[in-house]
């Protein structure tokens, strides 16, 4: 094991949502400590709008930014990090970077991005140019597009769980499903796969479906977004976009790990993740993913071994302290040892 690290997390923790129970930075918070690193968290979107004078208006939310660049140099300064990992690189820009780095010139800068999107995001471009390390969801265009930014060293790490709250709940009825899909049917960000909106449109029309959070029906949220996968016999996992390498969103990873069997739509190389046929099943089209979805919820001991062993492999291979040991090795050796392991 390494030396313990003093790491400095900047992230949107959103304690004024329910959702900020399953953000991703609370898994590498959890992960890292229990490796036996310090971790100092920093909310700089929170910072900012706390430190503007008026909460509203571009020039009061450049002054909070002013301040907020100010508090955060100087919680490094005497934090004295080994690491500081940004994970909501968009929330600032490389002025304040800039600021960081000059105070802690020894300590390595990492970068992480769930986001499928780049091109037009100006101020997450120029934070990833300076850091060290990016780490990427996907293995494909996404993580070729920081590399060509300049970024020194880009690594496809997957979206990561926690066993200890991703898990499968004795619940109510009202969390019980026979499908379940929660997200939107289409996304703001560029183009989206057709299949998408066709699934998840008929889905909403099905009685023995469940859709969060499209087709004006609520969200779903906090611990009940896991009551609810795990109620459901099966989870619609699909991306906004499907053709890029070993490309997830968190919705994959929730869904396996909280006991849901898990219909996905197949992106390429994903079986080095999880193999069709013994932890999921991967469709192509919309529909084989309802042949398959009717197959299955007619198959209830072929559908429980897959879930089982679909949640047995997230919880052993994909938990948060698995991933935050794989970045840590990143940081220190440039790579780690996993077949899926992709560094540029």
């Amino acid at each position: 094991m390494s030396q313990p690290k003093r790491i400095f997390l900047v992230a949107d923790f959103k304690h004024g949502r329910a959702r900020a129970i399953r953000a991703e930075n609370r898994h590498w918070i959890k992960g890292f400590m229990r490796l036996g690193h310090d971790v100092q968290c920093f909310s700089y979107i929170d910072m900012v709008a706390q430190l503007a004078p008026v909460k509203f208006g571009g020039i009061m939310l450049k002054l909070g930014k002013k301040k907020a660049d100010e508090v955060i140099a100087e919680q490094i300064r005497y934090y004295h990090p080994d690491i500081v990992m940004i994970i909501t690189m968009k929330d600032m820009d490389g002025e304040t970077v800039a600021g960081m780095k000059k105070v802690a010139p020894n300590a390595i800068f990492v970068g992480r991005d769930i986001d499928w999107f780049l091109e037009s995001d100006i101020n997450k471009i120029e934070v990833a140019k300076k850091m060290d390390i990016v780490m990427n969801t996907d293995a494909g265009e996404f993580l070729k597009a920081y590399k060509k930014l300049g970024v020194p060293r880009c690594a496809f790490i997957p979206c990561l769980c926690d066993p200890d709250i991703q898990r499968p709940y004795d619940v109510d009825e009202k969390f019980r499903s026979d499908i379940i899909f929660a997200g939107k049917a289409t996304h703001g960000q560029g183009e989206c796969d057709d299949d998408r909106f066709a699934i998840v449109e008929r889905l909403s029309r099905m009685p023995n479906a469940k859709v969060y959070g499209a087709f004006g029906q609520p969200a779903i949220d906090g611990l009940d977004c896991f009551y609810a996968l795990g109620g459901a016999k099966i989870a619609l996992s699909i991306n906004a976009v499907n053709n890029v390498r070993l490309y997830h969103s968190d919705r994959f990873i929730n869904s396996l790990s909280c006991g849901a069997f898990v219909l996905a739509k197949r992106v390429p190389d994903t079986d080095m993740l999880f193999q069709d046929g013994v932890h999921l099943r991967y469709f192509d089209t919309a529909d084989e993913f309802f042949e398959l979805a009717d197959w299955y919820l007619k198959h209830d001991a072929e559908r429980v071994k897959i879930a089982r062993a679909g949640m047995e492999r997230a919880h052993n291979e994909f938990n948060c302290v698995k991933m935050a040991e794989h970045a840590i090795s990143l940081i220190e050796k440039g790579s780690y040892d996993v077949p899926w392991a992709t560094v540029l």
